[in-house]
């Protein structure tokens, strides 16, 4: 059943409820100074399919199968990784150590209790380190132009 038949703010007949409501705006001059639309020049002999493209709507041109397809983008390869430096190298072996920690305590003749404390200290630790090298704007061998500064 309709939930909009059951409505009672709503109209039964909507077809003539909104038949009433453009009858009521043309008698009061609504739309009478619209310019007529554009007519545009198509070709009585151009088939249109019921959904594709509408009447009096222009036809867009269609690519060429037989175009040369050989231009295309080429990106450029990527440039190379930088070098590690060495207190990167230093805080990633901490890190390593902290999860060696972690999983076997027994490598190092700790107990589980106190190796997972230390684990997660020497994790933090690493962790902290590389982010404390993280520095804002460009290496200081970069030269003098720093680029687009906003």
């Amino acid at each position: 059943m309709d939930s909009r038949r059951d409505s009672t703010d709503g109209p039964e007949d909507v077809d003539a409820a909104f038949a009433e409501i453009v009858a009521s705006l043309e008698r009061d001059g609504m739309g009478a100074n619209w310019p007529d639309p554009p007519e545009f020049d198509v070709p009585e002999d151009e088939p249109v399919a019921a959904g594709i493209r509408p009447e009096g709507q222009p036809r867009v041109a269609a690519p060429d199968p037989e175009e040369d397809d050989d231009e295309h983008f080429v990106p450029p390869d990527p440039p190379p990784l930088p070098r590690l430096r060495a207190g990167t190298i230093a805080a990633l072996v901490v890190i390593a150590i902290g999860v060696v920690l972690l999983v076997v305590p027994s490598l190092f003749g700790l107990s589980p209790q106190i190796s997972v404390p230390v684990a997660l200290v020497v994790l933090c630790g690493g962790v902290g380190w590389l982010v404390l090298r993280v520095r804002p704007g460009p290496p200081p061998d970069s030269g003098w132009d720093d680029g687009a500064v906003l």
